[in-house]
């Protein structure tokens, strides 16, 4: 088929597509609903044809048991009624007129058919059952993706990867023990739930109201004043599962989680820092109290075991997206743990850093982006990432004056310092501002989409040059 041939043929099916549309009682957004089931890739079209295979050759296997007896009277009844109809109405009339009787019972069939399945699968659902099944079927056709980090900032990146996945790890510290995490610790022995309840609540469908939900803190009542109600909710889960690992598993289960959130490891472990004026300072909720400059960050025990379920996540994935968070108490806890430290170093998967937008008093301040790779490159030992997502944007002069008021700055962007580190930068505009209080944050949305878009055009590098060294070596 020619090429303007091919162009004809589909401006006349596109004009066909209208006219239907425009058809009494049958609306647009009707028709595109109805033709999105014979989208590729469905796997909805091969099963419906299998199906009426199976019914043709059932038919057949009946009528050659019976000796072919009914299909022979069957055909001849069928002829006499056939020639019948002929003689009284013409072929080019009654010809269309089965046709159309014909399709209409069944589009009328599949319509009842997709209708009554659509309410046992998708119940009181604002999403056609259709979309419902494409975006799951475009979810699971996403990249394996870990994200390493802690706080808020591991969470607001998995509300936007969770957009282009379905295959998403979250590798999360469990070093908390300040406010409703830290009293858990102390007083049922478990490991602090606060990190995992954020990115829990991140990775769910229904993530506004699990958000309001789990982020709810009791006002009153007896030891339960502090507590948000996820924390408890997985506390309880703790309890009956046995530890955070199986909690955290059971909890994506029941909310229906998109992906999956891991503690770094089951260890008690509690962080510690050395500040540049000689204080050690214990307790990851202390050391940002404590208003010094840090020189170096630990962990007791000194080399807690990884979770293996964390472990095989890192060596099976096809991305790693370290941060964004706070450096010394969010993102470097997780590389504190050796297992998982020699794991990324090991994977041929791309890996990136994603830097904080503005710095943290008590943890970097007057820090740049060069520090922050260098406190990480501290801290393992060795390289763990090929690049680095630096916010371009400087934030408005509102946003810059309040955090000025807290002795926090933007980031600064030092290429020169960067280049000696041998990291690639990825510049994007990746900020959302709040207009009420100044706050800056990193929006969901764009960030994922830079990340998608980076690892996208690595990859497609990647494969080129694999053919180039082919056509080489030939």
């Amino acid at each position: 088929m020619s090429k303007d041939r091919f162009k004809q043929v589909t401006k006349a099916l596109r004009n066909r597509q209208r006219k239907l549309a425009h058809l009494p009682g049958m609306a647009p957004d009707r028709v595109n609903r109805y033709l999105k089931w014979l989208a590729p890739g469905l796997l909805v079209k091969r099963w419906l044809l299998i199906s009426a295979t199976g019914v043709l050759l059932t038919g057949l296997g009946l009528a050659i048991w019976v000796k072919l007896t009914p299909v022979f009277r069957l055909l001849q009844f069928t002829s006499e009624v056939l020639e019948a109809i002929a003689d009284i109405i013409p072929s080019y009339i009654s010809g269309p007129i089965a046709i159309a009787c014909g399709l209409f019972l069944i589009f009328w069939g599949q319509t009842r058919t997709v209708g009554s399945i659509t309410e046992v699968l998708n119940p009181g659902g604002e999403e056609e059952l259709i979309d419902v099944l494409l975006a799951h079927r475009r979810l699971n056709r996403g990249p394996k993706i870990v994200a390493i980090g802690g706080g808020t900032g591991v969470s607001t990146l998995l509300r936007g990867l969770k957009e282009y996945s379905a295959h998403i790890t979250a590798i999360v510290t469990v070093a908390d023990d300040g406010g409703s995490s830290g009293r858990l610790r102390r007083e049922h022995g478990m490991l602090p739930p606060g990190d995992i309840r954020s990115c829990l609540a991140a990775l769910a469908n229904e993530e506004k109201l699990l958000t309001e939900l789990f982020q709810y803190r009791f006002q009153t009542g007896s030891g339960l004043t502090g507590h948000s109600f996820g924390n408890l909710f997985l506390t309880a889960m703790n309890d009956i599962s046995g530890d955070l690992e199986k909690a955290s598993a059971a909890s994506s289960k029941v909310l229906a989680v998109r992906g999956r959130v891991l503690p770094a490891t089951l260890s008690d472990v509690s962080l510690w820092a050395k500040l540049t004026d000689g204080r050690r300072i214990e307790g990851e909720s202390n050391i940002t109290k404590a208003g010094g400059q840090i020189r170096q960050v630990g962990c007791t025990p000194a080399s807690p075991p990884a979770l293996p379920a964390a472990i095989k996540a890192i060596t099976e994935t096809d991305y790693i997206v370290i941060g964004p968070g706070s450096l010394y108490t969010s993102v470097i806890p997780n590389l504190l743990v050796p297992e998982i430290r020699k794991a990324i170093a090991k994977t041929t998967a791309p890996r990136i850093y994603v830097c904080n937008i503005m710095t943290q008093p008590g943890e970097t301040q007057d820090y740049s982006v060069a520090d922050h790779i260098r406190a990480i490159d501290q801290a393992c030992g060795e390289q763990l990432f090929d690049a680095v997502l630096v916010h371009q944007k400087t934030p408005s002069t509102r946003s810059l004056k309040r955090y000025a008021q807290e002795n926090s700055h933007p980031v600064l962007l030092d290429r020169e310092e960067i280049a000696k580190l041998k990291r690639r930068i990825i510049l994007a505009n990746v900020m959302e501002e709040d207009e009420q209080n100044g706050y800056v944050r990193h929006d969901p949305k764009r960030l994922a989409g830079v990340l998608l878009r980076w690892y996208s055009r690595r990859g497609t590098q990647e494969r080129k040059g694999a053919k180039r060294l082919r056509r080489r070596d030939n």
